[in-house]
Order: C-alpha cells, then structure tokens, then sequence
C-alpha cells in the first residue's frame, strides 16, 4: 500500500490562471488530485506559492511549487515507505517539511467518501444540500454589487437528485427573469456560475431570486443562503456598500447599520444562512449579531478552516457554522480536526470549493463523508462546478436505498 511515485505539473484553474496538479501511483495505479483557488481570500489563510515571474502568466505561475513537490516531497513521502492510507501521518510529512494536501482511499477497496467517513468516524454517511450561487457581486463580478454570492437552498427535496432538478429549474427561471428586466447582456455569469447584472443593492438581487423561485414554483421548497465577504468592502471601522466605486468615507456604514440590514433581509425574504457578515477581525461585531439572530452565521475569512482560530470563534460565540475548504489550511487531516472542533461545538458546516476550480471533485466525497449536510460548489453552470454536483449523484446513485440526504436538517445532519 506504499507510494511507489508522485510527480506534479502546472495545470489551469477555472479563470486560465496556473495551478499545482499531483499524480499519485501505487500498486494500483494512478490517482489524480488538483488544487483550487479563491479570489476574495482570508489573511490568515495557508499562502500559495506564485512564482512572481512576470514573464511568465504575470508572474501567477507555481512552478517553483511544482519542483518542491517533484524534488523535495514526492522522494520523502517514498523514502519513507508511507501506507497512502495514513493520512495523518501523511500530512504530518508534509507538514514537517511544510508541505501541501494529498490524498487516496482505493488502497481499501472502498470510495473515497466512505474512507472519509472511516477516518472522521461516522458510521453513515450523509447527502448535502447544495448552496447553488446564482448571482455574484464582490470580488467575484465586475457589477457594482458589494455582496459576493446569492446562493438558493432546496431544503425541501426530497433527494439529491431532486435538489438538483430544482436548483436547475430556479436557476433558468431567474435567467429569463434578468434577461427580461435587464437585457440579454445581464445574463453573463461569474466566476463561480452565478449571474451578474449590473446592480447596486443588494436587496435587488433578493427580489430577483425570489421572484425566481416563486416562477420556478418552489416558494416551500427553496430557502436563500448569502456570501457577504464583508472584509472586502471594510473601511476604518466601517463597511462601504459601495466600493467599487471611488471612495467616499461619508457613505460607510457601521457594523450595527449593517447588522440591520441583515436583519431587515432575513425579515422580508426567506434568508437562512449568511456567511462573512462582518470583517475577518471584527470580533465583536460577529458576537453580537450571532447572539441576535437564528439563522446560520458562516465563518470564512474569520476562521479560515484554521483549528485554533475555530476555537477562538467558539469561544467568542462568533458564529454558527464553518465554511471548510481545504485548502485554507492546506491537509486533510486538519481539515478533519476541523470540521470534528466545529461539529463537537454544536456548530454547522459547509464544504466549499474555491472561485478559482478545477475539475478535481474530491470535496463531494469529502462533503458526504464528513456527513456536514451541506456543500457550496457554484451555480449549476460551468463544468468545474458541475463536476462536484455530478460526482454526488453518482454516490447518491451507489448507495441505493441506503442514501440520506440532509434537506431542511442541513445545519444539524448528524442530530437525526
């Protein structure tokens, strides 16, 4: 069950920019995994190594991380005859050497999603609901709109596949819904697969995705799920909903102001779920407005799928749920000891994938695995979005009746 070679190249993320790719063999062949990359990104998350070559992709290359793999990892991590089964001990390798992620489950004979599901401990294994982004604002969208994502819920399928069909269907009905109030050109989408038309307020885009969802005949069946990525518009203190534009100090707003406005969206539209309602560093803020409300707060710039800055927001009663993406922290393992600190703390947590992607689909098994009731991959458009939702379906497909999917239990699966 030993590594027998590992090589890594430069290969293209979703917006054309390079990204590391690492190829795997063992007795057993060839396994594959690749690394995505975010935009609007933490400052506590784990750093990518660029080139800074700018002679080469304006300098966005990762070439000198693909020779660390290929002359420094891939001969320790085969020198020391490593089962690819022991993923903690893997990591910890690369760790030591300050590493990157890995992974590999065929070595048992199980998927990948069960041999998550062994390594986390859970005896079942759980189908999310999927958060579809259907219309990008921040730094995700070149319109005026300051917040980053508006993502659709269907909690009330009854299956994966359903949540699909639904999301679709609510997806193409806010298409002509755009297409009709703004014209053709304002159904372009960005990065993540999400609309983009050239709005400035944010309760715009809650009136156009209810008014989808109402066309699309899913008002029961659908819940709004938002992505604030406020520490992108932070300002002294403050929050500019408008900064895409040359600055103005006199039209910042507080954190209360903006803590009522969420409030105010939560009252008026079926919004369940807001992830980064305030900067990375406003403690306080995050406290209060979590203590204020029942829907789910999401932490991601504030806790970067980091353990010890985790802890910190538990203890600070900051937030709800984690957003887990992998590579903020850079293994699996911690990922895992993550994903476990935010479970055992009563908390939610939702798998994500990066706006930068490739077509690697190893957060679906992860998702299912994990059992966290809940995944963010994009709209259902783009096929490096599409690889993780269709990666789910054929698992939903292969667990047969033995399939459960999260639906309204999403922010508590494991309770049931």
């Amino acid at each position: 069950m030993s590594i027998l070679k590992i090589h890594a190249r430069e290969i293209f993320d979703s917006r054309g920019n390079p990204t590391v790719e690492v190829d795997l063999y063992t007795a057993k062949g060839l396994f594959r995994g690749a690394v995505p990359s975010g935009a609007s990104t933490g400052i506590y998350e784990a750093l990518e190594l660029r080139d800074n070559d700018k002679s080469r992709f304006l300098g966005k290359g990762v070439l000198q991380a693909v020779e660390h793999i290929n002359s420094s990892i891939a001969p320790a991590l085969v020198d020391q005859d490593v089962s690819v089964v022991e993923q903690e001990r893997i990591d910890q390798l690369m760790i030591d050497m300050d590493g990157t992620e890995n992974k590999c489950a065929a070595e048992k004979g199980v998927p990948l999603y069960r041999h998550i599901a062994d390594l986390a401990g859970n005896p079942k294994v759980i189908l999310p609901v999927p958060a579809f982004n259907v219309i990008n604002g921040g730094s995700h969208a070149g319109n005026k709109l300051a917040m980053q994502e508006f993502m659709i819920l269907p909690v009330g399928a009854g299956t994966f596949r359903d949540a699909m069909r639904i999301g679709a269907e609510v997806y193409h009905n806010l298409k002509n819904v755009i297409k009709k109030k703004y014209g053709q050109d304002a159904t372009n989408v960005g990065d993540e697969g999400g609309f983009a038309p050239n709005i400035l307020e944010n309760q715009e885009a809650l009136e156009l995705i209810k008014e989808a969802i109402a066309k699309a005949g899913y008002t029961d069946e659908v819940v709004i799920g938002m992505d604030v990525a406020a520490s992108e518009f932070h300002r002294e203190g403050k929050y500019d909903l408008d900064f895409k534009s040359p600055d103005d100090p006199s039209r910042y707003i507080t954190p209360e102001e903006l803590a009522d406005l969420y409030k105010s969206f939560v009252k008026d539209y079926p919004v369940v779920s807001i992830e980064d309602p305030f900067d990375q560093d406003d403690w306080a803020a995050w406290s209060d407005f979590t203590a204020s409300t029942d829907i789910q707060v999401v932490g991601d710039d504030l806790t970067v799928t980091n353990p010890a800055r985790i802890c910190k927001a538990v203890e600070e009663k900051a937030c709800n749920c984690l957003l887990l993406k992998v590579n903020q922290i850079g293994t699996v393992t911690e990922s895992m000891r993550a994903c476990k600190i935010a479970q055992e703390s009563g908390w939610g947590v939702m798998v994500s994938h990066r706006s930068g992607e490739t077509e690697d689909t190893f957060i679906a098994d992860l998702v299912v695995g994990l059992c966290t009731g809940q995944i963010k991959t994009g709209a259902p458009c783009r096929s490096e979005r599409l690889a993780k939702y269709n990666q789910i379906l054929r698992i939903e497909e292969e667990l047969g009746d033995k399939a459960c999917f999260a639906g309204k239990n999403f922010r508590q699966p494991l309770a049931e």
